[in-house]
């Protein structure tokens, strides 16, 4: 079996290295997270809430830095950077990258 690097996946993870130290959105969820974790049940809920709109925004951050890049690429090239682009978000941030597709 011949495995093939992507021709993107230098571009992605630049990208996914600038995001990282560029946002304070992942330690928003970092705290968020441990919050709604550790608090009792009348206020988990609450905190829940609040830890999944951070995890909304960072997936809406993620999604419009690819879409940004993809638009400027032709249909078969935009999908495949897509793909990669999804699929190195999802290993690096699991489940704070939501808002992409858990298709490969």
């Amino acid at each position: 079996m011949i495995f093939r690097r992507s021709r993107f996946r230098d571009l992605v993870e630049r990208q996914l290295d600038l995001f990282e130290a560029d946002t304070e959105l992942l330690n928003d969820a970092a705290l968020a997270d441990s919050e709604w974790t550790s608090a009792d049940a009348s206020e988990s809920e609450e905190l829940y809430g609040d830890y999944q709109l951070v995890v909304d925004a960072i997936g809406s951050e993620l999604l419009d830095i690819r879409e940004t890049y993809a638009g400027r690429l032709d249909g078969g090239t935009a999908a495949d950077y897509r793909q990669e682009f999804d699929r190195a978000a999802r290993k690096r941030f699991g489940r704070l990258a939501s808002f992409l597709g858990d298709d490969d």
